[in-house]
């Protein structure tokens, strides 16, 4: 198990940008698959969406509502992960949540079974 804490939310306007980073602790971070998932106002925990994630080596993916916005990255070194987020839109609040899963499991596995982080707020308003 891993420990997870986001940081990094907070207001911002539409077309801003924001940094979240998710700080974690445990064993053997590097073999950890990492995510940022959100879970949008109104919508229960089964329906966060996962909008991005990286390997072990590395390997990026992007969901398609963020992709060209939104990038996801790693510091092995620090174990830490990463999501930038730039032209944010109003439909992009959300509480972001971080998880880690094992590098093995699939996407439902990791949502189950993994570890999460307790989410930072992010509000796109004017």
């Amino acid at each position: 198990q891993m420990y997870l804490e986001e940081s990094g939310g907070g207001l911002v306007q539409p077309g801003g940008s924001l940094r979240l980073s998710c700080a974690a602790s445990g064993p053997r971070f590097s073999i950890y698959h990492m995510s940022w998932y959100r879970q949008a106002p109104g919508k229960e925990r089964e329906e966060r969406e996962l909008i991005a994630d990286i390997s072990r080596d590395g390997v990026t993916n992007v969901a398609d509502s963020v992709k060209g916005r939104f990038t996801i990255s790693r510091d092995i070194d620090k174990n830490m992960v990463y999501l930038n987020m730039n032209r944010l839109k109003p439909e992009d609040t959300a509480v972001y949540y971080c998880n880690a899963g094992p590098a093995d499991y699939n996407d439902h596995e990791r949502f189950v079974f993994g570890s999460w982080g307790q989410g930072t707020q992010v509000t796109v308003s004017s």
